[in-house]
């Protein structure tokens, strides 16, 4: 093996901030767009149902995006790639804030699909950003990769900062918003700015490519066993990293009793990533990447059973503090140990690391947490008061990898949480527009009951929700638990074979 050059090339410095800025644009944009669910839903009609398939648009595919670009990057390279990213990223916000002309000429359905199609594209837009600038910066630093790509993906906490402290401070408690123009169109400074910093640069090929490695060479270095191991602990790191933070905003907040409180906490963790992604390269020199890996998935495990059972702010606070360091360097890190025992996979090893991890995390982590969520809060309440479970339970099981429960209805919850303010807003608008809604009916008789006994009955619902939220973190724990048993294998078995050392993928 050859040793590589400890040269970048010359605009290395720039390549790297344009793609921290591309990824800090998809934090922006995914923090801010929770932020102003409310203003949609008041000015185009929405019930929670339409909100939440807008907010779904395309993040299934996701994952899905990233592969198939790992696969043409090296083909099309990754300045055709990037520029297919910008473009996309404008495009959706064009048709994003299209949406109040949509309405005014077509009405609901008009804006819906605006907005559907906006959110759509941004994540196709984020996906395909993603399959350039991992193997991009890898290519760039050859010698020093965990360092780079931690730095390269603080841009994802450093989005989630801005975007949630945006809307802290742009929805605020009783007071008018700001308008949801101004807040979404905040996604598109960072994209600008990595537009511009891209315009006229010239990009590398990756080692593989450069080194004159094949298509088919870079594509069978997916099956190699190693990787398949890698492939299967990345698919823990996206549910238990991905996964959780899509709830543990809404579940913290419970704990403290407040949303915005909840909103803070995790502007804080995300602030607390954002600073520690840029001390991996000394602590890498320290304990290797594994070693880091292995200290990170021991802290995630201590830090989601402290939050599991934090009963406090200030308790939520430490625990949190615990998690989010140790959730901090698993994703980059888990790049770089790919990109350095696999250089002639390319862009395709890199990117079926992403990917396996973005599919794992919506497809698994996602929905297993909130699998978990219903199996303990709809057990709590039975067990607390079997009519009021009886009332506010689903009309139909949920499952989850074969595993099923008769969860609470979210519907229901949502009415009795509210007091029933949305159920009547929804009402007021199918009036209006001369329609029925056979579930937005029969939802309206059952309230008509249950608000009878709704004083009692919300102590007991929020009480079974907020142990279900305890009670999937505790049991989230065990996935990064394996995680460390795994990485402490790995350690091992690098260790019987001389230590961890970066592989060089040699020059035809």
């Amino acid at each position: 093996m050859t040793e590589p050059t400890t040269h970048s090339a010359p605009n290395a410095q720039r390549l790297l901030w344009a793609g921290f800025m591309a990824i800090l644009a998809a934090g922006v944009g995914f923090s801010i767009r929770g932020g102003i669910l409310g203003q949609w839903a008041d000015q185009y009609g929405f019930t929670m149902t339409e909100l939440g398939g807008i907010t779904g648009g395309g993040l299934t595919g996701f994952g899905l995006i990233i592969l198939l670009s790992s696969f043409l990057a090296d083909t099309i390279g990754y300045g055709r790639l990037m520029g297919l990213a910008f473009l996309t990223h404008l495009v959706s916000a064009v048709l994003t804030l299209a949406a109040g002309a949509a309405f005014a000429s077509g009405g609901k359905d008009a804006a819906y699909l605006c907005l559907f199609s906006g959110m759509f594209l941004f994540a196709i837009g984020n996906g395909i950003a993603e399959a350039v600038v991992n193997p991009l910066v890898a290519t760039l630093f050859p010698t020093n990769k965990t360092h780079y790509l931690n730095i390269l993906h603080a841009g994802w906490p450093g989005g989630l900062i801005v975007g949630g402290l945006a809307s802290y401070f742009m929805n605020p408690d009783g007071a008018k918003p700001v308008s949801w123009q101004i807040q979404i169109s905040l996604f598109l400074v960072p994209v600008v700015l990595y537009g511009v910093m891209l315009l006229g640069q010239k990009f590398p090929k990756s080692e593989a490519s450069q080194a004159g490695v094949g298509f088919g060479d870079m594509f069978v270095q997916l099956f190699a066993p190693l990787m398949l191991v890698l492939l299967v602990i990345h698919a823990m790191v996206g549910y238990v990293e991905l996964g959780t933070d899509s709830w543990i905003s809404k579940i913290t907040g419970a704990i403290m009793a407040s949303p915005q409180k909840g909103l803070l906490l995790f502007v804080y963790t995300s602030a607390l990533m954002f600073a520690l992604r840029f001390f991996a390269g000394p602590i890498v020199h320290k304990v290797s990447p594994l070693g880091l890996l292995f200290i990170s998935a021991i802290l995630g495990f201590v830090g989601l059973n402290l939050l599991g059972a934090a009963t406090s702010g200030i308790l939520c606070v430490v625990a949190a503090t615990v998690y989010a360091a140790g959730k901090t360097f698993l994703w980059p890190t888990m790049l770089a140990v790919v990109s350095e025992q696999f250089p002639k996979g390319g862009a395709i090893t890199i990117g079926a690391i992403g990917g396996v991890g973005m599919l794992s995390a919506g497809l698994l982590g996602g929905p297993g947490i909130g699998f978990k969520q219903d199996f303990n809060a709809s057990n709590n309440l039975k067990e607390a008061d079997v009519a009021v479970y009886d009332r506010y339970k689903a009309p139909a099981e949920s499952k989850f990898l074969g595993f099923k429960v008769v969860g609470l209805d979210g519907a229901k919850v949502g009415v009795l949480g509210d007091s029933g303010k949305e159920l009547a807003r929804a009402g007021e608008l199918l009036k209006k527009e001369g329609k029925t809604d056979k579930n937005q009916e029969d939802l309206a008789t059952w309230w008509t009951e249950a608000s009878k006994t709704a004083e009692a009955d919300k102590k007991l619902v929020d009480e079974a929700g907020l142990f279900g939220g305890r009670q999937a973190l505790k049991l989230t724990s065990f996935v990064p638990l394996a995680m460390a048993v795994l990485y402490l294998l790995l350690i091992l078995y690098f260790k019987a074979r001389g230590g961890y050392k970066a592989v060089h993928v040699e020059g035809t």
